[in-house]
Parts: C-alpha cells; structure tokens; sequence
C-alpha cells in the first residue's frame, strides 16, 4: 500500500455523527523504512480512546483524526484493557473503504498486572500470534500493517522472534514488523535475525526526553533507515502545564516566544522541532479533543530555523553546547 501525498476521505465519517463535514487537511507523506508503505507526518495514537470517554467522544476522535487526514493509527493490544482496539474497530467499519487508506499497525509483548496476574513481558511465539489473532479480531481486519513489540522481552531470543515473525507475514496477518522502546543493540540482535528489514522503532522522544538523540537511537534510524516513532512528542502534557523549575520555565518561555515568531501555539511548535530531526521522526498524537488533532498538523507546515532549533535544544538540556 503506497498512500498518495493528498489523501480525501469523504464526508461519511462525520455523516456518522450527524455532524456537518468540514474540508479534509492532506498532509505531506513519507516512507516508512525500506518497505512500500508511507504516511502522514504525523501518526494517531489510539491509547486514550477507553481512557473514560464516552463511546460517542471516543468515536469522534477517530472521526477527527480520519478527516484531519493522519493515515498512520497506532495502537497496543493492552491499550484500555484491549478496548481501544475495539472502539477503532468499530469505527473503521462506519467508513467504508477507509481501512485501504490507512496504516494500521499494534503492539504486543506486554503481559499487565490485570486481576492479579505477574507484570511481565512476552516474546514467545505462542504470546505474539495468539496477541495477534485477538487483535485482528477486535480491529475487524484480516491483517495489520505494522506489528512491534511493546518492550523488549529478556527472555526471548532473536531466532524465535525472527520465526514466528516470518510465520506471521506468510500466513498474511501481518505486512511489516518493528519494535518499541528498543535499544539499538536490542535491534540489531532482532535484525540480524530477521530476514526482512525491520522499518520502525517506537520510543519516547520530545523537548523533554532527549536520550534517543545521544544513545545512537536516532543515528541508527538515520543509518538503516529505520523510522522512529516519538511516543508521549509533549512529555505526557508536562509541556503545557505549569513549569516546576527553572530549566523547564525557561523552555516554556521560549517556546512560548517563539511561537510567537511561527504564528502557532507551543504544542505546535514543539511537534514542529521533531519534525525537523533529518531522521524523519513520526510523532504520534494522543489528544482525544478533535480541535487539538486538527490543530497539531499545522506543525507540518513548519520549518525551524536551525538556530531556533538549536536554541529549544538548550533550554531543554538546561546546559549550553559543548
């Protein structure tokens, strides 16, 4: 599936809701690793949608964020308790179509402390294929395009991952696969083992978590073309809320002036730092709120000076450069 760089979906999904349709935002697109799939700039996170909304509130987010234009949808078997999955399922049935448009892609490999049970994580054949079969269920699909693994499982080895991955794609339930809050040795033992490229890691990256930029994160997307996936781009809101010393005060406020300077608003601008990293990080946006989604893609039509963005840089580390 190659998505095309204007993606128009039609009126259906707000036609659901009864409400008026708005013009569909296109957003510019980019590859997602070696493979033939693309995307949108920015990716949709699915986490928040069982997050105590209400059925209707968590459908029109998905309804936001389809006619915004996102085209990746980013979702974990866990989310919500396995719920979230669910509700975009069933979303995704009221727009005809619509699931060719789109990458779809989940994460397993976590088992929750739900009812009880231990806090682990699983990389066993039999807990990847049975995640992704209750997955494929709850989505209403036969395939997914993206699989990762949530977190990195100490017990598993490469070679097994490697060969239920391969069953997976042959058996046509899964076109891609990836990883999640991997260390780029933890990939390269995955990858070694893998006869097929792995296109995307999924870590945390924002003005407030800046390790993927020294630990050979990103220099190894950079080198394998590997695209990272930014989880949590506004520090799980800590970088709209009030600042709790003084490093973080001084970023507010120069985020806040240099909004200014682009015409947008922090949220925006900070969305628009990653998107200007040379590795092609893909933010992935959690907000439920319809007006925030709409508002985030403005950052895709913003290029920071590299001195505005070296600027953000020291702010956010509280040191100066070397």
């Amino acid at each position: 599936m190659n998505l095309p760089g204007s993606v128009v979906y039609n009126s259906l999904s707000a036609c659901a809701l009864h409400l008026a349709p708005f013009s569909v935002r296109t957003m510019n697109t980019q590859p997602l690793g070696l493979s033939e799939l693309s995307s949108t700039r920015l990716a949709y996170g699915c986490w928040r949608l069982a997050d105590g909304l209400a059925a209707a509130d968590a459908r029109r987010a998905v309804f936001a964020a389809f006619d915004a234009g996102y085209t990746f949808f980013d979702h974990a078997d866990i989310y919500g308790r396995s719920e979230c999955e669910r509700v975009f399922g069933s979303a995704l049935r009221e727009m005809p179509g619509a699931r060719e448009r789109v990458v779809l892609a989940t994460k397993c490999g976590i088992c929750p402390p739900w009812d009880g049970a231990q806090h682990c994580y699983d990389s066993s054949a039999e807990h990847i294929v049975a995640s992704v079969e209750a997955s494929l269920g709850r989505l209403g699909v036969e395939s997914v395009d993206i699989l990762m693994l949530h977190r990195m499982d100490y017990l598993a080895h490469p070679d097994e991952i490697a060969r239920t991955f391969t069953a997976l794609r042959d058996a046509g339930k899964v076109r891609h696969f990836g990883l999640s809050n991997a260390s780029p040795s933890q990939l390269v033992a995955i990858q070694r083992a893998c006869e097929f490229p792995l296109i995307v890691n999924q870590v945390e990256i924002s003005l407030d978590a800046l390790a993927a930029l020294d630990d050979g994160t990103l220099d190894q997307c950079l080198a394998e073309s590997i695209t990272p996936l930014a989880w949590s781009p506004l520090a799980q809101g800590r970088l709209l809320a009030a600042p709790t010393d003084a490093r973080t005060a001084t970023l507010h406020a120069l985020l806040d002036s240099l909004s200014a300077k682009y015409s947008t608003d922090r949220p925006t601008l900070a969305l628009a730092w990653l998107l200007r990293h040379p590795a092609a990080i893909l933010p992935i946006i959690g907000t439920t709120n319809p007006a925030r989604i709409r508002e985030a893609t403005r950052a895709c039509d913003i290029l920071l000076a590299r001195t505005d963005w070296y600027a953000l840089l020291v702010a956010a580390r509280g040191t100066r450069l070397a």
